[in-house]
């Protein structure tokens, strides 16, 4: 083999072999920082991973708001009207947190079925509802076509 060619033959094979590399780790990257959406019913029917970064979303449950006298912590039902999950998350709430209202919570999902919530965010008007909520609400029927 002519020494040019060998040369650019080991120039294409570095540049394929570190082009595969790079991809590879920002593959590998991507993929500890998605966070999936999951509806409660999806939860319940053992769909949704436990012990990894998930999402879930719905409807907070009439009554089902508990907080703590001595700290931030508060307990909270989110219902898809089809199923709920209890949540914990110890921290300030938005302002729009409140009962009845849609919100999305970023957690881990508990052995004992609890969702331990890092994050919570809760819709930003009386006519917006995050896209997932409302899809898994208009599926179980619960709610006017208007969303």
């Amino acid at each position: 083999m002519h020494p040019a060619r060998r040369q650019r033959l080991g120039v294409v094979l570095i540049v394929v072999f570190f082009s595969s590399l790079a991809i590879g780790l920002v593959m590998y990257a991507m993929r500890g920082n998605i966070n999936l959406f999951y509806p409660p019913s999806e939860v319940i029917a053992g769909i949704a991973p436990q012990g990894k970064a998930i999402r879930i979303g719905g409807m907070v449950e009439d009554k089902s708001v508990q907080r703590s006298t001595d700290s931030l912590k508060v307990k909270f039902v989110i219902t898809d009207f089809q199923a709920s999950v209890e949540v914990i998350y110890d921290g300030i709430l938005p302002d729009l947190f409140g009962e009845g209202q849609g919100v999305v919570v970023l957690g881990v999902l508990g052995s004992d079925g609890r969702f331990i919530a890092n994050e919570v965010l809760a819709k930003h008007d009386e006519n917006y509802m995050p896209p997932e909520i409302a899809d898994s609400l208009k599926m179980s029927k619960k709610i006017s076509a208007g969303y």
